[in-house]
């Protein structure tokens, strides 16, 4: 459904909310760590956040990252358009161009109204909703 890239993305923020503030960073190491991520892959991602100013960061022995915006200004959308592209939920499933209703593939029709009501969730769900689900301690949430 979505990237792996995209993922991460998702579950670093998640963490940051959850642990850091500007006076409490967080490490690279130790968000990878935490989160079971590669950190040299973790990195790039992070740097990516850090341009589209969802993160910020700071260097040196007590530095790190942590979110650049309310939590709640943050939709998994955005995340993932950043990550994987605008287009990431238009792409065709089972072919490697385009699907469109002038040409659409054997799955196009079925696939359409899914596609709509999942940019519907990830456009109104936000980190602070998803950090909301682990705050509280429901059974079995991980980050």
């Amino acid at each position: 459904m979505i990237s792996n890239t995209s993922k991460y993305a998702i579950r670093a923020l998640i963490y940051l909310e959850l642990f850091s503030s500007p006076e409490q960073k967080k490490g690279i190491k130790i968000i990878a760590g935490e989160l079971d991520i590669p950190s040299p892959f973790l990195g790039k991602i992070l740097q990516v956040l850090v341009k589209h100013k969802m993160l910020a960061s700071s260097k040196g022995p007590h530095g790190g990252f942590f979110l650049n915006r309310p939590a709640i200004d943050i939709t998994v959308m955005e995340i993932i358009e950043f990550m994987d592209g605008k287009d990431s939920f238009d792409s065709c499933a089972i072919r490697t161009g385009s699907c469109d209703h002038r040409h659409p593939c054997s799955m196009h029709n079925k696939l359409a109204p899914l596609r709509g009501e999942i940019k519907r969730v990830f456009s109104t769900e936000t980190i602070a909703d998803l950090a909301s689900e682990f705050r509280e301690g429901k059974e079995r949430i991980r980050i």
